[in-house]
């Protein structure tokens, strides 16, 4: 009488121990090919990371290395010339510096008739500041009515004084934009800046606040982008380097040591930064020398006298 088993005879222990080891096998070679598999995904994974990384730092270094720009218009002698004309404030035309060029000494006059004012300024410099705010609407007096010019050099020696935003930098550089594309702003822009100036040590004034100024000191929308991409950065760090290596054209002084150097016809300013009237003096009495000194020239043609109308 059957049971209704099945027929197969049971594995022995060989077949079982044969069948483990066969299992072991494949199992042990499909851990190899998933073994070779994730060894492409990292390979293939790090290869791409390494063309990445190479590629930002390529483009790190074609920015680094990218040639300098021209500098701005109407500074040719790394600074921008202010006169009156008709009582009001111009400035004198320059084509730019081009990546390499020597910058353009000034030809001041020489007659003692007028007033040759030339400063060196810092947008972060608390001492620029004091200066400025004493002595702006002096300087603006002067100029507009013809019996002085102004010639402003804005440098950048306070870049790391800005916690990490470069505002020294930023700001010359937005004063460079305002003189290349909106020169009748320029006057308002530099006074405006200062009556704005931030604290050494902070973070400075943003590009956007940067803008909103230059825009109420009535400069064109054109200097926007300028702002932004700070167009001008290599001739700021140029002009900079040059002011404090010297040689000053015009200038009883070698080279530029601090900030503000204020020059009145050649002559260096050092009085009180906050007494407009000590340095309105200095002004008169420097122009004074200047036309004693142009006098006493032998080389100098003399002015003729007009002829009386009969």
């Amino acid at each position: 009488m059957s049971n209704g088993g099945s027929s197969q005879p049971r594995p022995t222990r060989n077949d079982r121990r044969e069948a483990a080891r066969e299992k072991a096998r494949l199992l042990r070679e499909e851990q190899k090919k998933r073994d070779r598999r994730k060894k492409v995904i990292v390979q293939s994974s790090v290869i791409v990371g390494v063309v990445a990384v190479a590629g930002l730092i390529a483009f790190l270094i074609f920015q680094g290395i990218k040639p300098a720009g021209p500098g701005p218009r109407n500074m040719a002698s790394d600074g921008i010339v202010l006169q009156g004309v008709d009582g009001v404030i111009t400035a004198v035309e320059t084509p730019a510096l081009q990546p390499g060029d020597d910058p353009v000494p000034t030809e001041q006059d020489q007659s003692g008739d007028v007033a040759n004012i030339v400063t060196y300024l810092d947008y972060l410099c608390p001492y620029c500041g004091q200066f400025e705010s004493t002595n702006s609407e002096t300087m603006r007096t002067l100029v507009e009515s013809g019996a002085a010019t102004l010639e402003v050099h804005p440098i950048a020696i306070l870049t790391n004084k800005s916690a990490g935003t470069q505002y020294s930098l930023r700001a010359a550089n937005a004063a460079g934009c305002v003189a290349d594309s909106s020169p009748e702003a320029f006057f308002d822009f530099n006074e405006i800046l200062f009556e704005n100036q931030p604290e050494e040590g902070s973070t400075g004034l943003t590009n956007d606040q940067l803008k909103e100024l230059a825009a109420e000191a009535g400069a064109s929308s054109q200097v926007n982008a300028c702002i932004d991409e700070v167009r001008f950065k290599a001739w700021v760090l140029d002009s900079t380097e040059r002011a404090l290596s010297g040689p000053i054209p015009n200038a009883e002084i070698p080279a530029v040591t601090g900030t503000p150097t204020v020059l009145v016809n050649g002559k260096s300013y050092g009085g009180s930064l906050t007494d407009a009237a000590e340095f309105q003096a200095f002004v008169t009495q420097a122009a004074s020398e200047s036309s004693l000194e142009s006098t006493d020239d032998p080389s100098a043609t003399p002015t003729p006298t007009p002829t009386p109308a009969q």
